[in-house]
């Protein structure tokens, strides 16, 4: 089962990869992951992509593509990948499906996780963790029991990531808008696309995607 995960910054794409590398045996596959272990490798397109960065530049969609065709020539994608940040445009996707076709590969499904935009501000800007174990808490649905102390380590020190505040949120969903949406008519004009409710707990949102798969297999 190969798919494509949509959505915006904080929509629980990561969560949902990591459950179905679990309970599937599919891969995820980041671009951003796939460039570093490239360049770390010293692949000849890994070279390409350092030398690029080196000078300052975005890396190009042919070298992502080059990334893209080595790391599905390894094995472990054989039980289906999950592709996590890519494509994000209407040539990045015509460039996939060129891809894929030339490997004797196919795309299964794109499921995008739709997604409230105020509640999904109010859920990024909100969270925060603890610095010793990384328990995870919201400033109004999940405090700790004891104010400012750790329910399971006991730490009192808490850390938030810097880009979860409401200017940087509202930045990338506008960012999401304009370069992700225009490529979901390129895949419904293809019945893949399927959409599932972002907002509803984790454990419903991971029920609704299996649903999905399972109509599949």
């Amino acid at each position: 089962m190969n798919i494509i995960l949509l959505g915006p910054p904080g929509a629980g794409k990561g969560t949902q990869a990591s459950r179905l590398e679990r309970d599937r045996g599919m891969v995820q596959l980041s671009t951003g992951d796939m460039l570093r272990a490239a360049v770390a490798a010293r692949s000849p397109v890994g070279l390409q992509a350092k030398a690029v960065m080196d000078a300052g530049d975005l890396v190009s969609d042919e070298i992502v593509t080059g990334i893209l065709s080595d790391r599905l020539d390894q094995n472990d994608v054989a039980k289906g990948f999950i592709l996590d940040g890519y494509p994000r445009t209407r040539a990045q996707a015509e460039s996939l499906d060129r891809l894929l076709a030339e490997k004797g590969m196919k795309l299964d499904q794109v499921i995008e996780i739709v997604v409230d935009e105020e509640k999904l501000v109010d859920r990024i800007t909100g969270r925060f963790s603890c610095a010793s174990c990384g328990e995870g808490y919201h400033d109004r649905y999940k405090l700790p029991k004891t104010e400012g102390v750790c329910e399971i380590c006991g730490s009192t020190n808490f850390k938030r990531r810097p880009d979860d505040n409401e200017e940087t949120v509202r930045n990338r969903l506008v960012e999401y808008r304009a370069k992700t949406a225009p490529i979901l008519p390129h895949y419904e004009a293809k019945d893949l696309v399927s959409r599932v409710d972002g907002m509803a707990p984790i454990a419903e949102v991971e029920a609704a995607i299996e649903a999905i798969l399972d109509r599949q297999d």
